[in-house]
């Protein structure tokens, strides 16, 4: 299963690059993560909450990195089956930004659980692309 979340954002690809990739960045629109380096082969874990308020480790891993235009890393979760991949490309548009965002192999996490269903994945990942992030970096543009 995968699910695909595209969005065109009023930003110049390294200014989108660059909150994808800094942590400082990262924290104010994505997870405040303890370290991050956009290296292949770099680990990283952030904590998560469910619909129901579970708590879930992420444990994710980069498996590639083509500046600018892709970034993609294993997603797991601790103490859970299933294996995941989420990639963030980018294309220029315009002086804007079209990001797309795939994130495949849900269907290996527990089905029986419903913070692992498509439809947190989707609500989570479009909150994320077309709310969080745009309003991120239209208040980080205004400010320089």
């Amino acid at each position: 299963m995968k699910l695909i979340v595209e969005e065109l954002i009023d930003a110049p690809i390294d200014k989108v690059w660059n909150a994808l990739t800094n942590k400082n960045e990262m924290k104010q629109w994505y997870f405040d993560l303890e370290a991050f380096n956009p290296k292949v082969g770099f680990e990283f874990t952030f904590p998560g909450e469910g619909h129901t308020g579970t708590k879930y480790i992420h444990l994710c891993k980069i498996t590639e990195i083509i500046l600018h235009k892709r970034l993609q890393y294993s997603w797991q979760y601790e103490n859970y089956k299933g294996y995941s991949l989420v990639t963030f490309d980018l294309q220029e548009e315009d002086g804007k930004t079209r990001l797309i965002l795939t994130h495949s192999g849900l269907e290996s996490f527990p089905q029986n659980n419903p913070d692992f269903g498509a439809e947190s994945f989707k609500g989570g990942w479009t909150q994320l692309l077309t709310k969080f992030l745009p309003e991120y970096l239209a208040k980080d543009t205004k400010s320089i």
